[in-house]
């Protein structure tokens, strides 16, 4: 029953410190573009212009590999 005594200060001090995390992250606008970075990664990095061809186009140009095939390791 001691134990109690040491854990619930300990549990409510890790509580504390998780939102005050928070709340600074909130403040410094971690939280600001939630889509940019899931979008960011459809378009080039230097003019923001979509890719110019699909990826499949770009695994048909690798050396040993032959055009529309797949891949036999599934």
């Amino acid at each position: 029953m001691s134990g109690f005594f040491y854990l619930i200060p300990l549990s409510l001090a890790l509580g504390a410190i998780g939102l005050g995390v928070f709340l600074w992250s909130l403040r410094n606008g971690q939280y600001e573009d939630l889509d940019g970075a899931a979008e960011r990664i459809l378009f080039d990095d230097e003019d923001g212009a979509p890719r110019a061809e699909p990826i499949a186009a770009e695994r048909d140009r690798m050396p040993g590999s032959t055009p529309g095939a797949r891949s036999a390791t599934r």
